[in-house]
């Protein structure tokens, strides 16, 4: 999947990027038989990838599903602890995990290529650029690759959404099944019924992971920086992880907002049949009139709780992840405080 060093040293020598791991963080890589920016390396990511969005998205399926039933129809739940308490006393647990397959596995392959490919472009822009250049515009590089990781990321999301969305918001029980809901949604719209939420998505998961990774790794440098009296690799393997846990949660704040509209797009694209002859951009319109304003910001506050708390816990499990591995927590390098 990703091209090795050798390759992608023919855009421009084979120098250093400046993202490679410092003499001073030999003691995460010195037992590691991976090479930073390796190819296996980019498969470590991608497999850290695969844990981080899986399980944090599955385990937050009950949460997921109460914003999208309330993005559908806002007057449904008073709110996040109202709905749990309402769909676990008539559904049960089975209904607060409602659409958790298509979650498990859309996210599983959706981390894969957030992580993997993030790593992969960040090496390769960074090499293209050179190494001055791109250390100098460190925030534009991370910019520059959390977008295009996304864009393939989404594309193997795409059609295990479409199904949890609509699992999760129909008023009578879409399919009793996973393969059942793959089999109904092909049946009825072909190929386009997994793909007509793809523009949305991207237009809901760019701006959030292209906040998600610049704002993450920004946090981590400056609270190495700024907060903590050591550079980063004199503390303990759990103390960096807790910059990790703290960095991260900030940075989900930001992404639940500013990808919060197009979120409920996406919810109701998926739940909102269309008219004959119209095209889903035409949908897409009549939706957010219908909705106006206030509509597309309905289910804000579960979704910061639910994005914040996930992406605390993503960038957690990543950088475990990696540390069992032998490599380096994420970001912070070794700056030293002024």
């Amino acid at each position: 999947m990703f091209p090795s060093p050798q390759t992608l040293s023919a855009f421009k020598g084979a120098q250093k990027p400046f993202i490679a791991a410092s003499p001073a963080e030999k003691p995460f890589i010195a037992s590691s038989p991976i090479e930073i920016n390796s190819s296996r390396y980019f498969y470590t990511c991608a497999a850290g990838g695969v844990l981080a969005c899986g399980l944090t998205h599955y385990a937050l399926t009950p949460v997921d599903m109460l914003k999208c039933r309330m993005q559908v129809n806002k007057s449904m739940y008073k709110g996040i602890f109202d709905g749990l308490k309402k769909v676990s006393s008539a559904e049960g647990f089975k209904g607060l995990y409602l659409g958790g397959a298509p979650t498990l596995v859309g996210y599983s392959l959706q981390g894969m290529g957030k992580y993997g490919f993030y790593e992969y472009f960040k090496y390769l822009y960074a090499n293209l650029a050179g190494e001055e250049t791109a250390a100098k515009y460190k925030t534009t590089l991370y910019l520059a690759a959390s977008a295009s990781a996304e864009v393939i990321a989404d594309v193997m999301l795409c059609p295990m959404e479409a199904l949890k969305v609509k699992m999760q918001t129909s008023t009578t029980p879409f399919a009793t099944s996973f393969l059942g809901g793959i089999r109904k949604i092909g049946a009825a719209e072909g190929l386009n019924g997994f793909y007509k939420g793809l523009v949305p998505l991207w237009l809901r998961q760019i701006p959030y992971t292209m906040v998600k990774f610049a704002t993450f790794e920004k946090t981590v440098e400056a609270i190495y920086k700024n907060f903590l009296s050591k550079p980063k690799e004199q503390y303990s393997k759990g103390e960096q992880l807790g910059v990790t846990f703290a960095a991260g949660y900030f940075a989900g704040i930001f992404c639940a907002i500013v990808s919060h509209p197009a979120d409920t797009l996406v919810s109701k694209l998926n739940n909102v049949a269309k008219a004959e002859g119209e095209t889903t951009g035409a949908l897409a319109i009549r939706i957010l009139k219908d909705l106006g304003f206030a509509g597309v910001w309905a289910g804000l506050a579960p979704r910061i709780f639910m994005i914040g708390t996930l992406t605390s816990f993503q960038w957690g499990i990543f950088d475990s992840f990696k540390v069992q591995a032998g490599l380096p927590t994420t970001g912070g390098g070794s700056a030293k405080k002024q």
